[in-house]
């Protein structure tokens, strides 16, 4: 039998779609609803993006939309929020963001966008932690101690990586030499992911950077963890010390991430978008994963998040200033 030749109605067909997707195919009913984009102003293989690609099929299907993650990385993150900014406020973009947003202001002396003005602030959705890691092969420190002696021991010899100029990891770095007493070069990177890739080659000798994107390389010994730059030490790293552990209490640095949506988005929208993050996010895989990487969840009300972008952006001010950071 030539099944091309049964006549079947468009009304039909249509009918039929619609009851498989009833009856919970997930693919079809992500199709008849539409795409969601994440774009991330973060390049592959950064923490947001480990973050965000571990929680994408459960934002798919809270979102009962087919969601794709779009890295647009340029200008240390600002090319990616740019686009976030221009995009339609009808929850079909949004992004996944870390500490970044809130320091651009105080670091970078013309953005094309204002924060948080042009942005919804849909969640703050945890904690990542952020450790200072050496290449062993440069480097033959193995705890704070040890490295902050060589670095006295030659001023400006050595250089540092960072996903790029006042990123979090760059300002972290920054404060680490600033709270330590010594120097070093700062090489920025057009991303987390070439950024690693050159501290295991040995272009250049540490950064810090966000445990997701280095946890495999130090396990393998590519990398060498010197400390956390958290309050404590992670489950997902029970081994890396703190350094207010190894003395040096008064450098202490928290990575955050949380969803942002462009300006305008209406209640509705903005609801469906937390609903879905707190149903992604409570997801047992993903909540597995997150536990593997570090990640504390802590999901806050889209009116919580407004108020703690404001709040961070002075906290990061602060921070900036005290490092002796000028705009560029």
């Amino acid at each position: 039998m030539n099944l091309t030749s049964i006549p079947v109605s468009r009304r039909h067909a249509m009918a039929a779609l619609a009851a498989l997707a009833a009856a919970g195919l997930p693919g079809l009913a992500a199709a008849q609803a539409g795409t969601v984009k994440f774009i991330l102003p973060n390049a592959t293989g950064s923490g947001v993006d480990a973050i965000t690609r571990a929680a994408q099929p459960a934002l798919g299907k809270a979102l009962g939309a087919n969601v794709v993650v779009e890295n647009q990385p340029g200008a240390g993150g600002v090319v990616g929020l740019q686009a976030l900014a221009r995009s339609a406020p009808d929850g079909n973009t949004l992004s996944v963001v870390s500490n970044n947003v809130v320091i651009f202001p105080s670091v970078l002396k013309s953005l094309p966008f204002d924060m948080p003005g042009d942005f919804t602030p849909i969640a703050i959705v945890g904690s990542t932690p952020m450790v200072l890691v050496v290449n062993p092969q440069k480097v033959a420190a193995t705890n704070a101690k040890e490295f902050i002696a060589l670095l006295k021991a030659n001023p400006g010899k050595y250089n540092f990586a960072s996903g790029g100029n006042g990123t979090i990891l760059h300002l972290a770095a920054e404060m680490f030499l600033d709270e330590a007493g010594v120097t070093a070069k700062h090489i920025p990177y057009k991303g987390v992911g070439p950024m690693v890739t050159d501290l295991i080659g040995g272009q250049v000798e540490f950064g810090v950077a966000a445990l997701p994107s280095v946890q495999a390389h130090i396990k393998s010994g590519a990398l060498r963890a010197i400390g956390n730059a958290g309050a404590q030490r992670t489950p997902a790293a029970p081994d890396i010390p703190t350094f207010a552990e190894q003395g040096l209490t008064g450098y202490v640095m928290e990575a955050w991430f949380a969803v942002l949506g462009p300006k305008g988005m209406s209640p509705a929208a903005v609801k469906k978008a937390h609903d879905a993050v707190v149903a992604a996010f409570n997801d047992p895989a993903v909540k597995e994963t997150m536990a593997k990487q570090g990640n504390t969840i802590a999901i806050s009300t889209p009116e919580q998040a407004q108020a703690a972008f404001k709040r961070e952006l002075l906290k990061y001010a602060a921070l900036v200033k005290k490092a002796g950071l000028e705009p560029q």
